[in-house]
């Protein structure tokens, strides 16, 4: 009895966090999009205020391309194995 449930218990948690993980994923692709997009118009722009904008994505940029490298070598893993 208690292996079933604690069987049981691992599937769901396990399922649980894949999920998750794809969702986390998802989500920090879309904000490196978006970060990335509006980097690019506000380095179009002439004023300081479009170049201070565009310096100030950088910060969001370089953490959520580490995530989205990751997440893109942990989805090759998962194809190959």
């Amino acid at each position: 009895m208690v292996s079933t449930v604690t069987s049981s218990t691992i599937s769901t948690i396990s399922t649980s966090a894949a999920g998750l993980t794809t969702a986390i994923g998802i989500i920090s692709v879309l904000a490196l999009i978006a970060l990335l997009t509006t980097k690019e118009l506000a380095s179009a722009g002439q004023s300081g205020t479009s170049r201070l904008v565009a310096k100030y994505c950088d910060i969001g940029i370089l953490p959520l391309t580490f995530a989205f490298a990751v997440t893109v070598i942990v989805k090759v893993i998962e194809i190959l194995t």
